[in-house]
Protein backbone atom coordinates (compact mmCIF):
# COMPACT_ATOMS: atom_id res chain seq x y z
CA UNK A 1 0.00 0.00 0.00
CA UNK A 2 1.56 3.23 -1.00
CA UNK A 3 2.26 6.32 0.90
CA UNK A 4 0.14 8.79 -0.83
CA UNK A 5 -2.94 5.91 -1.08
CA UNK A 6 -2.97 5.62 2.72
CA UNK A 7 -2.70 9.34 2.95
CA UNK A 8 -5.97 9.04 1.07
CA UNK A 9 -7.63 6.65 2.32
CA UNK A 10 -6.98 8.19 6.22
CA UNK A 11 -8.54 11.34 4.76
CA UNK A 12 -11.90 9.10 3.13
CA UNK A 13 -11.79 7.36 6.94
CA UNK A 14 -12.53 10.97 8.48
CA UNK A 15 -14.61 13.02 5.84
CA UNK A 16 -16.68 10.10 4.39
CA UNK A 17 -19.05 7.38 5.33
CA UNK A 18 -20.53 4.39 3.96
CA UNK A 19 -22.73 4.31 1.47
CA UNK A 20 -26.36 6.21 2.39
CA UNK A 21 -25.19 7.26 5.36
CA UNK A 22 -24.12 10.67 4.16
CA UNK A 23 -28.49 11.78 4.45
CA UNK A 24 -29.11 13.05 7.79
CA UNK A 25 -31.68 11.44 9.90
CA UNK A 26 -32.19 10.43 13.61
CA UNK A 27 -34.85 7.80 13.85
CA UNK A 28 -37.35 8.75 10.56
CA UNK A 29 -36.81 7.29 7.61
CA UNK A 30 -34.03 5.17 9.13
CA UNK A 31 -35.32 2.40 7.39
CA UNK A 32 -34.43 3.30 4.03
CA UNK A 33 -31.02 3.37 5.03
CA UNK A 34 -31.05 -0.55 6.61
CA UNK A 35 -32.15 -1.18 3.05
CA UNK A 36 -29.97 0.06 1.28
CA UNK A 37 -27.12 -1.35 3.47
CA UNK A 38 -28.69 -4.56 3.21
CA UNK A 39 -28.61 -4.46 -0.82
CA UNK A 40 -24.83 -3.72 -0.68
CA UNK A 41 -23.57 -5.57 2.35
CA UNK A 42 -26.22 -8.24 2.89
CA UNK A 43 -26.73 -7.14 6.46
CA UNK A 44 -27.25 -3.96 8.59
CA UNK A 45 -24.49 -4.61 11.36
CA UNK A 46 -21.18 -3.59 11.21
CA UNK A 47 -21.76 -1.63 7.62
CA UNK A 48 -19.04 0.99 9.18
CA UNK A 49 -16.30 -1.53 9.09
CA UNK A 50 -17.67 -3.37 6.00
CA UNK A 51 -16.92 -0.14 4.30
CA UNK A 52 -13.46 1.24 5.40
CA UNK A 53 -12.15 -2.60 4.69
CA UNK A 54 -13.41 -2.28 1.06
CA UNK A 55 -11.62 1.05 1.03
CA UNK A 56 -8.59 -1.31 0.37
CA UNK A 57 -9.72 -2.64 -2.67
CA UNK A 58 -9.61 0.54 -4.66
CA UNK A 59 -6.02 0.56 -6.22
CA UNK A 60 -6.59 -3.02 -7.87
CA UNK A 61 -10.40 -2.44 -8.68
CA UNK A 62 -11.18 -2.91 -11.97
CA UNK A 63 -13.98 -0.17 -12.62
CA UNK A 64 -12.60 3.34 -13.47
CA UNK A 65 -15.87 4.80 -12.51
CA UNK A 66 -15.65 5.65 -8.54
CA UNK A 67 -18.93 6.52 -6.77
CA UNK A 68 -19.28 9.37 -4.43
CA UNK A 69 -22.43 10.70 -2.85
CA UNK A 70 -23.07 14.22 -1.47
CA UNK A 71 -26.10 14.18 0.09
CA UNK A 72 -26.52 18.30 0.81
CA UNK A 73 -29.10 20.55 -0.61
CA UNK A 74 -28.37 23.46 1.42
CA UNK A 75 -27.24 24.98 -1.98
CA UNK A 76 -30.54 24.80 -3.38
CA UNK A 77 -33.72 27.05 -2.11
CA UNK A 78 -36.98 26.36 -4.05
CA UNK A 79 -38.39 22.66 -3.20
CA UNK A 80 -35.80 20.64 -0.51
CA UNK A 81 -35.33 16.65 -0.53
CA UNK A 82 -32.79 16.30 -3.11
CA UNK A 83 -30.35 15.23 0.04
CA UNK A 84 -32.01 11.99 -0.49
CA UNK A 85 -30.98 11.34 -4.17
CA UNK A 86 -27.71 9.57 -3.60
CA UNK A 87 -29.34 6.70 -1.31
CA UNK A 88 -32.75 6.37 -3.61
CA UNK A 89 -30.56 6.64 -6.94
CA UNK A 90 -28.07 4.13 -5.35
CA UNK A 91 -31.09 1.17 -4.91
CA UNK A 92 -32.64 2.27 -8.04
CA UNK A 93 -29.37 1.11 -9.84
CA UNK A 94 -29.00 -1.66 -8.04
CA UNK A 95 -32.49 -2.98 -8.60
CA UNK A 96 -33.06 -1.87 -11.79
CA UNK A 97 -29.47 -1.34 -13.65
CA UNK A 98 -27.65 -4.73 -12.54
CA UNK A 99 -24.96 -4.57 -15.14
CA UNK A 100 -23.62 -1.25 -13.61
CA UNK A 101 -20.56 -1.21 -12.26
CA UNK A 102 -18.62 0.83 -10.19
CA UNK A 103 -16.23 1.17 -6.61
CA UNK A 104 -18.52 3.02 -4.18
CA UNK A 105 -16.48 5.35 -2.15
CA UNK A 106 -19.06 6.51 0.15
CA UNK A 107 -21.06 9.25 1.30
CA UNK A 108 -19.17 12.60 2.11
CA UNK A 109 -20.57 13.53 6.20
CA UNK A 110 -22.66 16.12 5.54
CA UNK A 111 -24.03 18.78 8.42
CA UNK A 112 -27.20 19.67 6.25
CA UNK A 113 -27.16 23.55 7.80
CA UNK A 114 -23.80 24.04 6.21
CA UNK A 115 -22.83 24.88 2.16
CA UNK A 116 -18.96 26.28 2.22
CA UNK A 117 -16.89 26.53 4.80
CA UNK A 118 -15.98 30.07 3.63
CA UNK A 119 -19.09 31.10 4.94
CA UNK A 120 -18.25 30.34 8.23
CA UNK A 121 -16.53 31.55 11.90
CA UNK A 122 -13.72 30.16 13.30
CA UNK A 123 -15.87 29.29 16.68
CA UNK A 124 -18.76 27.45 13.75
CA UNK A 125 -15.94 25.59 12.51
CA UNK A 126 -14.49 24.20 15.33
CA UNK A 127 -17.39 23.28 16.90
CA UNK A 128 -18.71 21.32 13.58
CA UNK A 129 -15.02 19.16 13.68
CA UNK A 130 -15.98 18.37 16.80
CA UNK A 131 -19.49 16.98 15.59
CA UNK A 132 -17.90 15.34 12.60
CA UNK A 133 -14.45 14.30 13.61
CA UNK A 134 -15.12 13.77 17.42
CA UNK A 135 -11.94 15.82 18.49
CA UNK A 136 -10.55 19.46 17.97
CA UNK A 137 -7.24 18.30 16.89
CA UNK A 138 -8.03 17.71 13.18
CA UNK A 139 -7.93 20.29 10.22
CA UNK A 140 -10.47 19.12 8.05
CA UNK A 141 -13.56 20.62 6.57
CA UNK A 142 -16.71 20.57 7.73
CA UNK A 143 -19.35 21.79 4.53
CA UNK A 144 -20.24 19.65 1.74
CA UNK A 145 -18.59 21.89 -0.88
CA UNK A 146 -15.91 22.01 0.86
CA UNK A 147 -15.45 18.50 1.67
CA UNK A 148 -16.19 17.19 -1.72
CA UNK A 149 -13.54 19.45 -3.21
CA UNK A 150 -10.47 18.42 -0.60
CA UNK A 151 -11.78 14.59 -0.89
CA UNK A 152 -11.77 14.83 -5.28
CA UNK A 153 -8.44 17.09 -5.34
CA UNK A 154 -7.05 13.75 -3.49
CA UNK A 155 -8.53 11.68 -5.22
CA UNK A 156 -7.34 13.11 -8.35
CA UNK A 157 -3.74 13.07 -7.45
CA UNK A 158 -3.85 9.31 -6.12
CA UNK A 159 -5.95 8.06 -9.19
CA UNK A 160 -4.85 9.57 -12.50
CA UNK A 161 -6.69 7.00 -14.37
CA UNK A 162 -9.83 7.04 -12.41
CA UNK A 163 -12.79 9.65 -11.95
CA UNK A 164 -15.75 10.45 -9.94
CA UNK A 165 -19.28 9.43 -11.08
CA UNK A 166 -20.48 12.12 -7.90
CA UNK A 167 -24.69 11.92 -7.06
CA UNK A 168 -26.22 14.92 -5.29
CA UNK A 169 -27.83 16.60 -3.95
CA UNK A 170 -28.90 20.15 -5.53
CA UNK A 171 -26.21 21.32 -8.19
CA UNK A 172 -23.96 23.12 -6.14
CA UNK A 173 -22.50 20.22 -5.37
CA UNK A 174 -21.06 19.89 -8.92
CA UNK A 175 -18.78 23.08 -8.26
CA UNK A 176 -16.51 21.17 -5.96
CA UNK A 177 -16.55 17.52 -8.28
CA UNK A 178 -16.01 20.30 -11.88
CA UNK A 179 -13.54 22.51 -10.29
CA UNK A 180 -11.53 19.09 -8.86
CA UNK A 181 -11.36 17.27 -12.43
CA UNK A 182 -10.48 20.19 -14.30
CA UNK A 183 -7.66 21.36 -12.34
CA UNK A 184 -6.69 18.00 -11.99
CA UNK A 185 -6.84 17.38 -15.89
CA UNK A 186 -4.98 20.78 -16.32
CA UNK A 187 -2.00 19.70 -14.43
CA UNK A 188 -1.97 16.74 -16.67
CA UNK A 189 -1.92 18.29 -19.73
CA UNK A 190 -5.85 17.48 -20.75
CA UNK A 191 -8.21 19.90 -22.70
CA UNK A 192 -11.33 19.25 -21.23
CA UNK A 193 -15.16 20.70 -21.48
CA UNK A 194 -18.05 20.06 -19.43
CA UNK A 195 -21.40 18.86 -21.13
CA UNK A 196 -24.07 20.27 -19.08
CA UNK A 197 -27.85 19.12 -19.15
CA UNK A 198 -30.40 21.24 -17.26
CA UNK A 199 -33.11 23.32 -17.76
CA UNK A 200 -31.49 26.16 -16.53
CA UNK A 201 -28.59 28.66 -17.69
CA UNK A 202 -26.97 27.94 -13.60
CA UNK A 203 -25.38 31.17 -14.49
CA UNK A 204 -26.11 34.16 -12.02
CA UNK A 205 -23.51 35.26 -10.34
CA UNK A 206 -24.86 34.85 -7.18
CA UNK A 207 -28.13 33.93 -5.74
CA UNK A 208 -29.03 36.26 -3.09
CA UNK A 209 -25.84 37.27 -2.35
CA UNK A 210 -24.59 33.71 -2.01
CA UNK A 211 -22.17 33.16 -4.88
CA UNK A 212 -21.77 29.48 -4.28
CA UNK A 213 -25.51 27.65 -5.25
CA UNK A 214 -27.33 25.77 -7.87
CA UNK A 215 -27.78 28.45 -10.02
CA UNK A 216 -24.60 30.30 -9.77
CA UNK A 217 -21.93 27.34 -9.66
CA UNK A 218 -21.13 27.12 -13.77
CA UNK A 219 -20.01 30.79 -13.52
CA UNK A 220 -17.42 30.18 -11.27
CA UNK A 221 -15.81 26.81 -12.83
CA UNK A 222 -15.19 29.06 -16.22
CA UNK A 223 -12.14 29.92 -15.22
CA UNK A 224 -10.79 26.40 -15.04
CA UNK A 225 -12.00 25.23 -18.55
CA UNK A 226 -9.43 26.37 -21.12
CA UNK A 227 -12.09 28.78 -23.21
CA UNK A 228 -15.70 29.43 -21.76
CA UNK A 229 -17.18 27.75 -24.38
CA UNK A 230 -16.08 24.83 -23.20
CA UNK A 231 -19.49 24.57 -21.40
CA UNK A 232 -21.61 23.38 -23.75
CA UNK A 233 -25.58 23.43 -22.22
CA UNK A 234 -28.05 21.43 -23.16
CA UNK A 235 -31.63 21.51 -22.53
CA UNK A 236 -31.93 25.11 -21.18
CA UNK A 237 -35.47 26.74 -21.51
CA UNK A 238 -36.69 28.33 -18.69
CA UNK A 239 -34.61 31.43 -18.00
CA UNK A 240 -35.42 35.36 -17.79
CA UNK A 241 -32.93 35.85 -20.57
CA UNK A 242 -32.65 34.81 -24.20
CA UNK A 243 -29.79 32.62 -25.32
CA UNK A 244 -27.74 35.72 -27.03
CA UNK A 245 -27.29 37.30 -23.34
CA UNK A 246 -26.26 33.67 -21.78
CA UNK A 247 -23.81 33.36 -24.66
CA UNK A 248 -22.34 36.87 -25.05
CA UNK A 249 -22.02 37.65 -21.63
CA UNK A 250 -20.35 34.28 -20.41
CA UNK A 251 -18.83 32.88 -23.85
CA UNK A 252 -20.37 29.35 -23.32
CA UNK A 253 -22.30 27.34 -25.96
CA UNK A 254 -25.72 26.90 -25.73
CA UNK A 255 -28.55 24.30 -27.31
CA UNK A 256 -31.63 25.08 -25.70
CA UNK A 257 -34.47 22.20 -25.48
CA UNK A 258 -36.58 23.25 -28.26
CA UNK A 259 -33.47 23.47 -30.76
CA UNK A 260 -32.89 19.60 -29.59
CA UNK A 261 -36.50 18.92 -30.00
CA UNK A 262 -36.80 20.43 -33.40
CA UNK A 263 -33.25 19.97 -35.41
CA UNK A 264 -33.37 16.71 -33.42
CA UNK A 265 -30.38 14.77 -31.41
CA UNK A 266 -28.68 13.66 -33.49
CA UNK A 267 -27.87 17.03 -35.55
CA UNK A 268 -27.00 18.70 -32.11
CA UNK A 269 -24.70 16.04 -31.45
CA UNK A 270 -23.12 16.52 -34.67
CA UNK A 271 -22.13 19.99 -33.79
CA UNK A 272 -21.07 19.20 -30.83
CA UNK A 273 -18.80 16.86 -31.66
CA UNK A 274 -17.60 19.09 -34.54
CA UNK A 275 -17.21 22.15 -31.79
CA UNK A 276 -14.90 19.25 -29.82
CA UNK A 277 -12.67 18.61 -32.06
CA UNK A 278 -12.10 21.57 -33.74
CA UNK A 279 -11.67 22.63 -29.73
CA UNK A 280 -9.29 19.44 -29.73
CA UNK A 281 -10.80 18.47 -26.34
CA UNK A 282 -9.16 15.48 -25.10
CA UNK A 283 -11.99 14.42 -22.31
CA UNK A 284 -15.31 15.59 -21.22
CA UNK A 285 -17.10 15.93 -17.78
CA UNK A 286 -20.96 15.49 -17.90
CA UNK A 287 -23.07 17.46 -15.82
CA UNK A 288 -26.45 15.49 -15.25
CA UNK A 289 -29.54 18.06 -13.65
CA UNK A 290 -32.29 15.67 -14.15
CA UNK A 291 -34.56 18.58 -14.52
CA UNK A 292 -33.27 18.85 -18.12
CA UNK A 293 -36.07 16.26 -18.91
CA UNK A 294 -39.20 17.19 -19.24
CA UNK A 295 -41.24 17.11 -16.46
CA UNK A 296 -43.16 13.97 -17.12
CA UNK A 297 -40.20 12.42 -16.71
CA UNK A 298 -38.96 13.69 -14.13
CA UNK A 299 -41.31 15.79 -11.53
CA UNK A 300 -39.33 14.59 -8.57
CA UNK A 301 -36.88 17.65 -8.64
CA UNK A 302 -36.66 21.02 -7.22
CA UNK A 303 -37.86 22.15 -10.32
CA UNK A 304 -39.59 20.52 -12.96
CA UNK A 305 -39.86 22.11 -16.10
CA UNK A 306 -42.29 21.28 -18.84
CA UNK A 307 -41.53 21.30 -22.55
CA UNK A 308 -37.95 19.55 -21.97
CA UNK A 309 -36.08 16.86 -23.12
CA UNK A 310 -36.83 13.12 -23.12
CA UNK A 311 -34.69 10.59 -21.84
CA UNK A 312 -33.76 9.27 -25.50
CA UNK A 313 -33.08 12.99 -26.58
CA UNK A 314 -30.41 12.69 -23.92
CA UNK A 315 -28.88 9.57 -24.03
CA UNK A 316 -28.68 9.99 -28.18
CA UNK A 317 -26.37 13.17 -27.56
CA UNK A 318 -24.86 11.37 -24.77
CA UNK A 319 -24.19 8.17 -27.27
CA UNK A 320 -22.64 9.88 -29.71
CA UNK A 321 -20.43 12.16 -27.67
CA UNK A 322 -19.28 9.05 -26.30
CA UNK A 323 -18.45 7.45 -29.41
CA UNK A 324 -16.01 9.95 -30.24
CA UNK A 325 -14.40 11.26 -26.64
CA UNK A 326 -13.91 9.98 -23.30
CA UNK A 327 -16.20 10.37 -20.53
CA UNK A 328 -14.05 10.63 -17.13
CA UNK A 329 -15.98 12.27 -14.89
CA UNK A 330 -20.00 12.90 -14.19
CA UNK A 331 -22.51 13.49 -12.03
CA UNK A 332 -26.23 13.05 -11.69
CA UNK A 333 -27.78 15.80 -9.48
CA UNK A 334 -31.24 17.43 -8.36
CA UNK A 335 -33.47 14.07 -7.71
CA UNK A 336 -35.60 14.56 -4.75
CA UNK A 337 -37.21 11.37 -4.10
CA UNK A 338 -39.82 12.23 -1.43
CA UNK A 339 -40.64 15.53 -3.51
CA UNK A 340 -42.68 14.70 -6.42
CA UNK A 341 -44.69 18.11 -7.26
CA UNK A 342 -46.49 16.04 -10.58
CA UNK A 343 -49.64 16.84 -11.17
CA UNK A 344 -52.82 14.10 -11.56
CA UNK A 345 -51.71 11.61 -14.39
CA UNK A 346 -48.19 12.82 -14.56
CA UNK A 347 -44.79 10.51 -13.48
CA UNK A 348 -44.18 10.19 -10.11
CA UNK A 349 -40.98 10.06 -8.26
CA UNK A 350 -40.21 6.28 -9.20
CA UNK A 351 -40.45 7.35 -13.07
CA UNK A 352 -37.78 10.32 -11.92
CA UNK A 353 -35.60 7.56 -10.32
CA UNK A 354 -35.63 4.99 -13.62
CA UNK A 355 -34.72 7.54 -15.69
CA UNK A 356 -32.26 9.08 -13.35
CA UNK A 357 -30.74 5.58 -13.31
CA UNK A 358 -31.15 4.51 -16.79
CA UNK A 359 -28.65 7.89 -17.90
CA UNK A 360 -26.88 7.41 -14.77
CA UNK A 361 -25.78 3.60 -15.28
CA UNK A 362 -24.71 4.76 -19.37
CA UNK A 363 -22.70 7.45 -17.85
CA UNK A 364 -21.08 5.02 -15.28
CA UNK A 365 -20.64 2.52 -18.02
CA UNK A 366 -18.89 5.19 -20.74
CA UNK A 367 -16.47 5.70 -17.35
CA UNK A 368 -15.35 2.52 -17.33
CA UNK A 369 -14.85 2.28 -20.99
Amino acid sequence: MSTQFQAFKNKVEHCLCAPGDGVFTVNTAKERKAALRNKLYGQTENVDALWRDSLNELPNSPHKAVMLGISSDCGGGILRGANWGPLFLRSALIDQQTQCRSFDLGDVRVIPHLLHDKYLNEATITNCQKALYGNDNNDHFVSPLSITEDVCDSFYATFQDKGIFGIGGDHSISYPLTKAYLKAKRSQGKRTAIIHFDAHTDLLVERLGIDLCFGSWCTHILEFLPAPHHLIQFGIRSSGKPKSHWESTFGVKQHWAAEIIERGAAAVAADTIAQLKADKVDEVYVSFDIDALDAQFASATGTPEENGLTPQHALDILSAIADEFPITGADMMEIAPFTDSSLVGQSSSETTLREGAKISAFLIAAMNR
